[in-house]
């Protein structure tokens, strides 16, 4: 998929993915050894995102898994077309058992899955298995026959091998502990908040048109954002659509006004709203 830790850079970067050295190493590592890529870190930092680039710049079809409480192996893996296997059956009367079985428990009737999608026919995927810690532990038990050898087993149809793996993305904010077993089979990336280098980049990058000033003003000020004890630190996503508000309200600087007024965009809860607004010093930043 890619031939260097550089090109990684550089093909992800085409997509206006903005890879950090070390997001870069790691995607090159898991491709070249063909293991899955666990990615923690807070919402909006990128994960999902990354995975995203990756099918773009290697014209990967992208197959994706959002986890939730309660996705079963239904959901995950596959299922059968009951409707179409009832009508089948009722048109086929007459028929014994074991000649309508052999029929309805085909590929016909067969409605797979992300996961099955993924590891059959030999195109590149991409798998994205979106907010795993989401899921109830059981569906990690499912995760680890997959990951682990790439092949799902149909008991009416046999095993299902990948003929190509798909490179592999599991996404965690975190919010519980995944087993010891799962990670054992990935390799980890943390994405936390970029530098304010890094973030500045992806500003200019996401928002055309912004003055570069502004946008250093705005990375600024969201980096002390940061440094306050909130309920939720704003992300890079935060940063962005701050930076597009303020080029639609056609703000040449952050003053007090504008802050005061726009603080909803970048903060999500009313105390963090008020205690920014009280400890935020913009003649000290």
């Amino acid at each position: 998929m890619f031939t260097s830790v550089d090109d990684v850079s550089a093909r992800l970067a085409e997509t206006g993915y903005l890879a950090s050295p070390a997001v870069a190493t790691t995607v090159f590592l898991a491709a070249r050894l063909g293991k899955p890529l666990l990615v923690e870190g807070p919402a909006g930092v990128g994960k999902t995102e990354l995975a995203k680039a990756v099918a773009r710049a290697c014209e990967a079809r992208l197959v994706r898994l959002q986890c939730y409480e309660g996705v079963d192996e239904s959901r995950a893996l596959y299922e059968w077309n009951h409707a179409k296997q009832l009508l089948r059956i009722s048109a086929g009367r007459g028929e014994t058992w074991d000649e309508a079985r052999t029929d309805i428990f085909s590929e016909e009737f067969l409605l797979p899955r992300p996961l099955l999608t993924a590891i059959r026919g030999d195109d590149p995927k991409v798998l994205l298995i979106d907010e795993t810690d989401k899921a109830d532990v059981e569906i990690e038990g499912l995760l680890l026959e997959v990951l682990g050898d790439f092949q799902v087993t149909v008991p009416e149809l046999g095993t299902v091998t990948a003929a190509r793996r798909p490179f592999t993305v599991l996404t965690s904010n975190a919010t519980r502990e995944l087993s010891e077993a799962l990670r054992r089979r990935c390799l980890f990336l943390h994405i936390g908040f970029p530098d304010a280098e890094l973030e500045r980049r992806i500003v200019r990058l996401k928002v055309p048109g912004i003055d570069a000033a502004l946008a250093e003003s705005v990375v600024r000020v969201v980096g002390a954002l940061r440094a306050m004890d909130l309920r939720k630190a704003p992300s890079v996503a935060e940063t962005v659509d701050w930076a597009r508000t303020l080029l639609a309200l056609g703000a040449s600087t952050l003053d007090e006004t504008v802050v005061r007024d726009s603080l909803g965009v970048v903060l999500k809860h009313q105390d963090d709203i008020q205690k920014a607004a009280a400890k935020l010093d913009l003649d000290a930043l």
